[in-house]
């Protein structure tokens, strides 16, 4: 078996799902063990998403490893909809509960960037007014905040979007984000990370562990160790401009403020503030005395470690170097005990 979740969530009054909240995801959980506590759901094979009634809820909990249901006893008596999400393969979701679990499976570290199916996402995921009441259909919000203001009170509508902010799900150990906002549900957060006001992690991105995220970490992209993204960076996402091509940045990088990259950088590299490096930025290759070697574009020196990337001030062209210098992030800022 893939995974496996118990959680609850968000209908309209239609009876579609809005979204879902897994308290204690499992990746590649023993399918014998679980096997009594499926059966009283009635699970019959393959990927499901299974709305047990209150006597099967009742069994379930009895049944199930202690592990998988820990702290979940309240779930018998929850007024809210209960979905048990059973993913024997990891197809793409078919579900608002199969693809709330695997954005779960990645912001609880269970699973890395890259590491799911996530084809067709967008698709099965409804856009949601993310409110101080909590999720509501967009098309029954207008109802909802006159009925609300009837009670002298207010909703606030904090955004409008398929994906609602990750810190509303799961806060990983040992990171630090300034503005919560700015991380959607799926990001995978490493320990050591820390986010500033103006960093923002996509879904399906983010940090293998301490770094400094000042910057845009896109869709798809994920960072490695000690790196650290400057104010106002941005790294293109896999989804821009429909393109498929993994973009990522080594272990001990740094992007500059204000600075771009458009192909995947190797380790101990850097881009000097201000210059955005695309996959086809033309880009003079300079030797150890700073003669031009060769100009080659930018995604042919991907992958490659230890280059420094400027612009150079007289004629303008962007010069690939020798990085000399190793990224040293502060230790005390980015110890999160």
């Amino acid at each position: 078996m893939f995974s496996f979740a118990i959680g609850v969530g968000t209908k309209d009054s239609a009876g579609n799902w809005l979204e879902v909240f897994y308290p204690n995801p499992a990746l590649n959980p023993d399918a014998g063990s679980l096997a009594p506590a499926l059966a009283a759901l009635g699970y019959a094979g393959g990927n499901s998403a299974i709305e047990p009634d209150q006597e099967q809820l009742a069994r379930f909990l009895e049944s199930c490893p202690d592990e998988l249901v820990d702290g979940l006893d309240q779930l018998a008596s929850s007024n809210s909809p209960v979905v048990a999400v059973v993913l024997e393969t990891d197809d793409k979701p078919a579900s608002v509960p199969e693809g709330y679990l695997k954005l779960h499976l990645l912001s609880h570290r269970l699973v890395k960037p890259h590491g799911l199916n996530l084809d067709g996402l967008f698709a099965v995921l409804p856009n949601v007014a993310w409110t101080s009441h909590g999720a509501i259909a967009i098309d029954e919000l207008e109802e909802r905040q006159l009925q609300t203001r009837l009670t002298g009170e207010t909703i606030d509508v904090q955004s409008v979007d398929k994906f609602p902010k990750m810190t509303n799900y799961v806060v990983p150990k040992g990171v630090r984000i300034a503005d919560t906002s700015r991380v959607r549900l799926g990001a995978y957060i490493g320990e050591g990370t820390t986010i500033m006001h103006e960093g923002f992690v996509n879904f399906n991105a983010g940090t293998a562990g301490t770094a400094m995220i000042e910057g845009r970490i896109s869709a798809g992209v994920f960072v490695g160790n000690n790196s650290d993204l400057g104010g106002g960076c941005s790294i293109m996402g896999t989804l821009s401009g429909g393109g498929k091509e993994v973009i990522s940045v080594g272990e001990d990088c740094l992007i500059g403020a204000n600075a771009g990259l458009g192909f995947p950088l190797g380790d101990r590299c850097t881009i000097e503030a201000g210059l955005y490096v695309s996959a086809g930025s033309k880009v003079t290759v300079m030797d150890s005395e700073l003669n031009p070697v060769e100009v080659v574009k930018a995604r042919e020196l991907s992958n490659k470690s230890d280059l420094l990337f400027i612009r150079n001030s007289t004629t303008g062209v962007v010069e690939c170097r020798t990085n000399k210098s190793k990224v040293e992030l502060n230790a005390e800022l980015h110890s999160h005990n």
